[in-house]
């Protein structure tokens, strides 16, 4: 058994390499490590004494209750395309302030709606506006950022149409639920990267941070929220929450009831997530799912 700490754009290929020798590898969090490193007798840092830490990490958690590393394929390209186009996305969202900003400053900008600049209709309208303008250098860059905005608009199209292409194969049964559409299932299936490496919905739930933690004392029996964990897992099960809430009638009357019994919307909205942590377990283990319906599962819970 090798125990690896989880920083997979440096272990990878070690990881790769053991499990294709047939190696079984588990990956321990960096955050576990700390209080190895804490406890030892030896102070510093250096590759012994972190694989020292790395080791009695495992060994104090236990090696069955960490998540097993698996060779990614499909997932791995899922989650490198999901990468690519959040970035672009990121840069696209940051031209668009620039460009606000100048639209502003030439007073062409006070009617377009927010969130507007990337449709294509605004897109042309703003760009006959400043092409009646006198090229001074203003206008030039608002113009070159108008231009980069509809190239990165339409590269984020169509990597979400080959996203939604990949999840279609790999996950149909995913796009299948109420508020859980290509771009949140390809997330689910790429942070995941294999549900077999959790032996249970629990340790899944644990790891996407949607697991409360006890922080109870004396007779007072109470939990928390966990704020650690994977927060991109933690972020697209939070989205598939909040669009099944506004889109599916049983998560509603599910979220309406979970008020009802004294919990704050934020609360119910983290009961749903533990809940979807296990449908998405249960769905990604039966490539041919014949679970609960949702409604069904969460009339039970």
């Amino acid at each position: 058994m090798w125990a690896i700490e989880d920083c997979r754009h440096v272990s990878g290929r070690l990881e790769e390499a053991l499990i294709v020798t047939g190696e079984r590898v588990v990956r321990v969090a960096p955050k576990l490590m700390a209080g190895a490193r804490r406890g030892g007798r030896e102070r510093g840092k250096s590759d012994p004494i972190d694989a020292l830490a790395v080791a009695r990490a495992a060994l104090r958690e236990g090696i069955e209750t960490l998540p097993m590393a698996e060779l990614e394929g499909q997932s791995l390209e899922l989650r490198l395309l999901l990468d690519h186009r959040e970035d672009i996305v990121a840069q696209r969202s940051d031209e668009q302030r620039r460009l606000r900003w100048h639209l502003h400053a030439l007073q062409l900008g006070d009617d377009v709606p927010v969130g507007a600049l990337d449709r294509k209709v605004w897109i042309d309208r703003v760009a006959r506006r400043l092409a009646r303008q006198p090229q001074d250098a203003r206008v030039r860059i608002a113009r070159e950022l108008l231009r980069s905005i509809a190239v990165k608009t339409r590269q984020a199209r169509q990597l979400e149409r080959e996203i939604a292409v990949l999840v279609a194969d790999q996950a149909p049964q995913l796009l299948d639920q109420p508020g859980c559409g290509p771009l949140t299932a390809a997330k689910l299936v790429g942070e995941i990267a294999g549900p077999g490496r959790f032996a249970s919905d629990a340790k899944l739930a644990r790891m996407a941070g949607v697991a409360p933690i006890p922080a109870s004392s004396g007779r007072r029996d109470r939990h928390r929220l966990d704020r650690g964990g994977n927060r991109q897992l933690n972020c697209a099960l939070h989205r598939w929450a909040v669009t099944a809430g506004r889109v599916d009638p049983a998560t509603r009357d599910y979220l309406a009831r979970k008020q009802a019994e004294g919990k704050t919307r934020m609360e119910a909205l983290r009961s749903l997530k533990r809940h979807l942590a296990r449908r998405a377990w249960r769905l990604l283990n039966q490539p041919t799912p014949t679970a609960t319906p949702l409604d069904t599962a969460l009339a039970l819970t």
